[in-house]
């Protein structure tokens, strides 16, 4: 990385302080920093590195890179948590425009220039755009197809696009600094989902949060289905949780894995009942049970038809594995967090 010395700005573009939170991730956290200091935004900027205890080596990367350019600041986060890290890094901005970057994205070289430009069209607190899933190995690219379809992941406009306006979250997020002090920055008690609990306050204390298509953050997804599934518990245990918390602010699509779970759960109870039921010499009703897990599977089925045709078999096959592993650990993290029986997971996963 070339060493980098301060040169003049023009004094009419706001300051931009990016903010990413890192732990464990020495595989992305190099490219994720070089896609920042890669942006062709003219106006001042600093990158904050909110770093945790990481054990991976992440932490020697990070201090190198801080290193070689005078822009990169890291700021301890012992606590480790991505809302904690986010909170650090907000507290120790410079600048009136925080820009929130995850250690798997990396930014499009325009994205600041565009947010920045965004802010000032439309005077939202928030704007960001599409999660552009890219995945390099068949594994990674049924990850990335399902993160970015409706059978996936929903149909949030940050997964599979959609027209500029207002939304009720985005991926990651371009802030106003003073918005985020207005509503008390990120909450450090939920470790997933904290964007769209911010983002609700924002909304619900008067500001816009924006959605626009022309910013597209290349995200790298899981690389193992051990990964992937751990991701997707988290995910909705935090959900569920959000769920609980918030009942009036969470759409129907929320529901609907963990309705999925409980579904093919009891089918699957109410099947073996049936097979029990024929071992006895009884009439073995309750083997309908098992149409429950025969229509997911069929649905499993058609949806890879649908949206893996043509991206080679090792890609289809791997999403028939990818799309239920996403489905069945989501939807069974989100009934658990709606038990409210986040805390004590957390605390035992050490999530």
């Amino acid at each position: 990385m070339p060493e980098h010395h301060p040169e003049t700005t023009p004094s009419s573009l706001v300051g931009v302080s990016y903010v990413m939170p890192v732990l464990n991730d020495v595989a992305h956290v190099r490219q994720a920093v070089e896609s920042i200091l890669a942006q062709d935004y003219a106006g001042p900027v600093e990158v904050l590195i909110a770093l945790g205890p990481s054990i991976d080596g992440t932490n020697e990367l990070v201090t190198d890179l801080a290193s070689r350019d005078d822009r990169i600041r890291v700021l301890e986060n012992a606590v480790g948590s991505t809302p904690a890290g986010l909170n650090i890094g907000i507290r120790a901005a410079s600048y009136p425009v925080v820009v929130r970057v995850d250690s798997h994205s990396m930014l499009p070289q325009d994205y600041a220039r565009i947010a920045v430009e965004t802010l000032e069209r439309t005077g939202a607190d928030n704007v960001g755009g599409i999660m552009d899933a890219r995945g390099e190995t068949p594994f990674e690219r049924a990850v990335a197809l399902a993160y970015t379809t409706k059978v996936g992941l929903g149909g949030s406009a940050f997964h599979v696009g959609g027209a500029e306006g207002p939304a009720e979250t985005v991926y990651l997020g371009v802030f106003r600094r003073d918005a985020l002090e207005r509503v008390g920055l990120f909450d450090e008690t939920i470790k997933r989902g904290q964007d769209w609990e911010l983002n609700r306050r924002l909304r619900e204390t008067g500001g816009t949060v924006w959605f626009t298509p022309e910013l597209a953050v290349t995200y790298r997804p899981r690389s193992s289905v051990d990964r992937l599934a751990r991701q997707m518990f988290s995910t909705g245990l935090w959900r569920g949780e959000l769920a609980r918390r918030f009942p009036a602010s969470n759409g129907i699509r929320y529901f609907i894995p963990p309705a999925m779970v409980v579904g093919v759960t009891l089918g699957l109870l109410l099947g073996i009942g049936g097979i029990v039921q024929a071992l006895l010499g009884a009439t073995p009703w309750l083997l309908l049970g098992f149409v429950a897990p025969v229509v997911y599977l069929l649905f499993v089925a058609a949806a890879t038809f649908s949206a893996a045709r043509g991206r080679g078999a090792s890609t289809a096959a791997w999403f028939l594995v990818v799309l239920p592993c996403i489905h069945v650990t989501w939807g069974i993290g989100f009934v658990l967090g709606y038990l409210s029986l986040t805390s004590n997971i957390a605390r035992h996963t050490g999530r």
